[in-house]
């Protein structure tokens, strides 16, 4: 199993265009440690997470600065593999996105890619265990071989968080995984979250204050593309340094 790492951003800016949606931000990211990014909405925290794989590759006219980096080294640097980050790095969306294939295939399919995974027995082992530390196995090792589609969105998002799980990254980035989601199905992905923390260095986008509250252990809190402040989550919450945080956090504006 490969190890959590710690995850350092340095002085990074973004612009789509001439437009500048990051300022200067720099945050390290501590393994075994859930962070959580808070902020109005536009305010650049779901910008920052999809640097940290690169999502932000795959949109014209974006330009970055700065450097972000894991095992030692820039993710940004021209001889980085994007696809071998993505398996390091790995990503849980809003909305849950299963493929359109059965459960075990949703599993399997980027361990193979990887060669990770040889033959029956690896790939047999490997869905048993990632869907056991996503907590899911119970519910659906009977339909292994049903559509991950058919399953509840709930359900959708922990065999995403699974297939995740599977490529054995060390950094889980999570943008806004519940949002989707009522709160029974809510609250065991928080659990899981916590469970999951031992092991990976996660990182959480969420809207919902009383989310970053219950799961994470550090709070960035961002405006207007710029870091505002960054501390343990009991003192961001109780005792702001910053008055925009004060502000936002009691409800005054955002």
């Amino acid at each position: 199993m490969t190890t959590a790492k710690n995850f350092s951003i340095k002085n990074l800016n973004l612009w789509y265009n001439e437009s500048q949606a990051l300022y200067d931000v720099s945050i390290d990211l501590h393994s075994g440690k859930v962070t959580a990014f808070i902020g109005p909405s536009g305010c650049g925290k779901s910008t920052l997470l999809r640097c940290l794989n690169r999502m932000n590759d795959r949109i014209p006219n974006c330009r970055i600065d700065g450097a972000v980096i894991l095992d030692d080294k820039n993710i940004y640097d021209a001889d980085i593999d994007v696809v071998q980050l993505r398996a390091k790095v790995g990503m849980v969306f809003q909305k849950p996105n299963p493929f359109p294939k059965t459960i075990y295939e949703n599993i399997v399919y980027a361990p193979r890619i990887h060669g990770l995974v040889k033959t029956v027995v690896d790939a047999d082992d490997l869905v048993e265990k990632s869907l056991v530390r996503a907590g899911l196995w119970d519910e659906v090792k009977d339909k292994l071989h049903q559509p991950g589609t058919a399953l509840s969105g709930g359900q959708q998002q922990r065999l995403c968080i699974a297939r995740t799980i599977a490529v054995q990254p060390e950094i889980i980035l999570m943008d806004e995984p519940c949002s989707a989601l009522d709160p029974i199905a809510t609250a065991k992905i928080e659990e899981l979250i916590d469970e999951l923390k031992t092991e990976y260095t996660i990182v959480i986008v969420t809207h919902s204050m009383q989310q970053a509250a219950r799961v994470s252990d550090n709070t960035a809190f961002f405006y207007m593309g710029k870091l505002i402040e960054l501390g343990e989550t009991h003192d961001v919450f109780t005792k702001p340094r910053k008055k925009q945080t004060e502000d936002y956090i009691t409800g005054r504006f955002g």
